[in-house]
């Protein structure tokens, strides 16, 4: 080994990076692992090709990394406050839960806005409208994570539960249109809620 020069040795390349030049070097150790004067040899030709390295940097003969040379210039990643509020909440809160990209709820509030603007103004279509969202509902829940039984189990829990409270309110607010549109448009509203932050 010891005609070799140290890259030989280590069995690298000149232009090596580091990771390598270390990969190499923990490699022959472990091959020569009962063998001292052998891995003796090695430590020094890693030795030596570390010093080389270094006395190359200095001269401006090997470029140093921005990252390396200036390490006060690298911003430290900001926690998420997604993050935060994760940790705090149970673990089958946060599979349940979803933090849509704002492409998702353009496309959410998009359908949504639609199908209430057709049950606003189209009498007596409103199980159209309904089918209409709960279809949306299931699509876009499945969409997200391929579970379609999940899907429609929310969508169908989202409508059982719209009906409940829009029925219930519908006579209480009394904003002057039929108790069903209303029921119908608390129905989108949590079709909505469902489809855009429940995955």
């Amino acid at each position: 080994m010891s005609e070799q020069n140290p890259y030989q040795q280590l069995g690298v390349t000149e232009d090596a990076s580091f990771e390598e030049i270390q990969e190499a070097k923990l490699r022959l150790m472990k091959e020569y692992e009962n063998d001292q004067r052998q891995k003796d040899a090695v430590e020094a030709a890693y030795d030596s090709v570390i010093m080389e390295r270094l006395r190359l940097r200095q001269e401006g003969k090997i470029k140093v990394p921005e990252r390396i040379r200036f390490p006060e210039r690298a911003k430290p990643p900001k926690p998420s406050p997604q993050q935060v509020n994760q940790s705090s909440s149970p673990a089958w809160l946060q599979r349940l839960l979803d933090t849509p990209s704002r492409n998702d709820l353009l496309i959410s509030s998009g359908i949504y806005v639609l199908l209430a603007v057709l049950t606003l103004t189209t009498n007596g279509n409103a199980s159209l409208m309904l089918s209409l969202g709960f279809a949306g509902s299931v699509y876009l829940l499945n969409r997200k994570e391929n579970r379609f039984g999940r899907s429609l189990l929310i969508s169908l829990v989202g409508l059982l539960i719209g009906v409940g409270i829009g029925s219930a309110i519908a006579d209480i607010v009394a904003t002057g249109m039929p108790a069903e549109q209303f029921t119908s448009l608390t129905v989108l509203f949590l079709f909505w809620l469902s489809s855009s932050f429940l995955r």
